[in-house]
This record gives structure tokens, sequence and C-alpha cells, in this order.
């Protein structure tokens, strides 16, 4: 009598399985998020970018997951051989994402359409191949535990979604702020070479393969270089001191700038680099009394604070910086604004002490929600990467404005001429505030340029001439803003 075969035995224990199924998991969210940070320098951020990202890497984890599933109906010593060589795959095209990026860039991709075909190009294989083992898995898991396959595939599933969540949260909260994106692909390609030492059973490894791909995933993690010289999870900063002007640049656009003191410091004369500080800074000097009370939505370079505090003696400031990464680039690299923050910043969760500018590190439409302060006037200069965060161009925005500050308003974009975010805080400025006064300046070499408002319920006094380049503009009619049907920003 021939004895009856024996069932085959799965090649790694269930628990093995759903504890690689957590680790792919993650690291293809940890990889569309870095994707989304990685990119800002180049196309900026904005819903545009993320809306491409997210779309590019879930096709890659759809196209990943039907190829695996193929994959896995193969003999097994082949299907563990693919997976194998989609896990070496994963970690080479990871760790060389930030190069490939930064190598489409500097070949003149740019726009909407450069933006896409670079984001197809750069993560879409590295998606499909971290997913591509997914199914051999969930077969493994299902097989290790004959008769409760229900309950096994409901585990598989519910280790995806896990992963997926933690993946999210070490991105944002860990990985992208503590050592930068670039390192941050390179160990999401470490972590998949990690997962080869528990696919056991199938055709023979080649570890030549494994150790050279390891090596390059070390290289460009160790070698490679930083997209940002100061990065954290919502902000990549560079600082370029060279020639007469010192320049803090966030996700590729000029946000700040000083010019640099020749000879002995005059604390109380603060020269304004950027031309449209000069329009608003000449506003605002016209406007207010010397004791004005001045809340501004944007820290970015401290430029406007620090002109307010030292020609006002008497004169109190609240900025709202989303980033503190900022605020400790200013202090270290921007020499005006940095002293003022050191001799009068204070914390504004604290006690002033006497102090004068207050700092709040905070998004700027939670500030507005939460604050109980009342300011004579508010200065509207938050960005993210080259455009206003949608939230707070809104005509709630406004009217939450209207209701804690006495007098001006004052608003800086970037658009194009008579552009749609232009026309759109228009309509918003028109319909909140009585008088409403508009000039743009000169353009740069984007396309678009800085349109700015002064908005109040009291007339505004004509300046005595505008900043050179500057001109007073009309805008056209359009729909306001609102919560629900928002600005969805450009790069």
């Amino acid at each position: 009598m021939v004895a009856p075969p024996k069932e085959q035995e799965p090649l790694i224990r269930f628990s093995i399985t759903i504890l690689l199924i957590l680790v792919l998991s993650g690291v293809g969210l940890t990889y569309e998020i870095a994707a989304g940070r990685v990119l800002a320098p180049y196309f900026g951020t904005s819903l545009l970018t993320w809306t491409s990202v997210i779309a590019t890497v879930l096709g890659g984890f759809s196209l990943g997951s039907a190829i695996g599933g193929f994959v896995a109906e193969r003999p097994r010593p082949v299907a563990v051989r693919n997976v194998r060589a989609a896990l070496v795959a994963t970690a080479v095209l990871m760790a060389v994402s930030p190069t490939l990026l930064g190598a489409f860039h500097a070949s003149g991709a740019r726009g909407t359409g450069g933006m896409i075909v670079t984001v197809l190009v750069v993560f879409f294989p590295a998606s499909v191949c971290v997913t591509l083992p997914s199914p051999l898995l969930a077969k493994l898991a299902i097989e290790a535990r004959p008769g409760r396959e229900g309950s096994s595939l409901g585990i598989v599933m519910a280790a995806g979604s896990v992963g997926a969540i933690f993946g999210a949260i070490l991105a944002g909260f860990v990985a992208l702020p503590l050592i930068g994106a670039t390192a941050t692909f390179a160990a999401c390609g470490a972590l998949a070479l990690l997962c080869l030492p528990f696919l056991r059973g199938g055709a023979s490894a080649q570890p030549g393969v494994t150790v050279a791909a390891a090596g390059f995933v070390a290289f460009a993690g160790i070698a490679g270089a930083p997209t940002c010289q100061f990065e954290s999870g919502l902000s990549c900063l560079h600082v370029d001191d060279r020639g007469a002007q010192v320049r803090l640049v966030s996700d590729g656009t000029l946000q700040a700038a000083e010019r640099k003191r020749v000879g002995e410091a005059d604390d109380n004369n603060v020269e304004l680099a950027l031309s449209y500080t000069e329009w608003l800074w000449s506003r605002m000097d016209r406007d207010l009394g010397p004791e004005a009370s001045v809340l501004f939505v944007g820290g970015g370079g401290y430029s406007l604070p620090t002109k307010l505090l030292a020609s006002r003696p008497g004169a109190q400031a609240v900025a709202v910086e989303i980033d503190p990464l900022v605020t400790e680039v200013v202090q270290a690299h921007l020499p005006q604004a940095g002293a003022m923050i050191d001799r009068t910043g204070y914390d504004v969760t604290g006690r002033a002490s006497g102090r004068r500018l207050g700092i709040a590190h905070a998004d700027g439409r939670v500030y507005l929600n939460e604050t109980q302060r009342r300011f004579d006037a508010a200065v509207m200069d938050a960005f993210s990467s080259g455009s206003v965060p949608a939230h707070l161009v809104t005509m709630e925005t406004f009217e939450r404005l209207r209701d804690i500050v006495d007098g001006p308003v004052y608003v800086n974009l970037l658009d194009r001429p008579d552009g749609p975010l232009a026309r759109g805080v228009n309509a918003i400025l028109r319909q909140v505030f009585e008088h409403v006064e508009v000039v743009d300046a000169a353009e740069i070499q984007t396309g678009r340029v800085n349109v700015l408002f002064a908005a109040s319920n009291a007339p505004l006094a004509p300046l005595d001439r505008l900043p050179e380049g500057y001109r007073s503009i009309r805008i056209s009619d359009a729909r306001a803003f609102t919560d629900d049907r928002g600005w969805v920003g450009h790069r």
C-alpha cells in the first residue's frame, strides 16, 4: 500500500508572512509620502502635485498586485524567485528616486505636464515592485492555516492596512523630519532587502546581486546629495548667502531676503530686500499708529515684523509660522530678523515678560480660530511652496479676520496677472471690507507676479508713490472662495 503524499509544508510561518506584509505595506506608504515631500523643491506642493503622486503610486500598487497575482500562480520556486527579484528592484528604484527626480528637472521638465511625466517615470516602477510580493505572501498565509482561510485572509488584509498606517506615521512624524527625504528613500530600500532572508524554499538566491543592491542602497543613503539643506516634515529650506543678500528659499520659492550690512550695524535701520515688502511696509507705515499691534500670518523671514518693531518702539507683533524649523533657520542665518527674535521674541503660549514679538508655531487658520487677542492690522503672507494654502484664502478666513482686526488687512499673493487666485481673493475682500486697494509687481520668471491687497472698512489714504515696477490695477469679477469651494493651488 502506498502512503498518501504529505501535505506540502508552507515556505514560511503564518506570523512571518503577516510581518512581511506589514513591513512592505509600511514601506509603500512611506515611499508615497516621501515622494510628495521630495517633489516640492522642484515642482512645489499643491493639490495638483499631491494628486499626481497619490494617483501614480496607487496605480503602481494596483498593477503590482495584479502582476503579483499571476506570479503567485506559477510553480513555487519560480514564484519565490520572481518575488525576490521584485524586492531587489524595489530597493534599487526607491534609493535612486531622488537622483532620477533631479535629473528629470535638470533636463527641462517643467509645468504640469513635466511634473506628471516626471512622477510617472520616477515613482511608478518602484510602486509596482513593492506590491508585487503581496499576493504570494497572502497565498502563503492562507496555506499556512488549513481550514481557517477566512480568518487568514482577514488578517492579511488588516495587516496591509495597519502597515500602511504605520508607514504614513513613520514618514510624517519620524523619518522625514529626522533623517530627510534622501535617507528615507534609502531606508525604504533597505527594509525591502531585509525581507529577502525570510523568503525561503524557492530557487537558489543570487547573493552577489543582493550584496550589490545593498551596497548601492547604502551608498545612496550616505553619499546621496540631500534634497534640502534644512528639512522638516513641512519645509525644504536653503539659505543662499552669496552676493549682497542673504536669501531664504523654501520648496524652491524665494521666501525672504535680507541685505547684508556694511560697517557698524544699526538695529533701528532695517532695509527690506524684496520689493513686495517695500509696498506692504509703505502701506503699513501710512496706515498704522506708533503703538500698533499687528498680526502676521506667515512668519517666513520675519522681515516685516522686524521692520515694524525696529521702526516703532511702542508696537507689538504676533507672527504665526507653522514650521518651527523656519524660525530656527531665520535665527541662525538672517542677521537682522534673527537678532530681533533673540532680543524680543517670545512664545505666545507663555508670558511676554516685556517682549514684543510673539511667535506662534501653528497653522494660521487654527490660530485665527482660537485666538482671543485683538489687533490693529493683519498681514496675510503665508505660503506653501509657490502658492497660498487654500484654507487661508476663503471667505470664512477673512470674516474671522474682520472679527479680530480693527484696522486694515494686507494680503500678498503670487499669481498670473488677473489670475484665478487674485480674482477669488479680490471677490472675498470686496464683500468683507468697504475699501480695497490692489497693486501688482514686476513679473517673475515663472510668469506670475506679486499681487498685493490692502483692505479696510475705513478709507485708505493714498501713498505718495509706489515702489518701482508697481502699478495700481483692477481685478476682474469672480466667485469668492469658500471653505467648501476653495483655491486648488498651483506650483
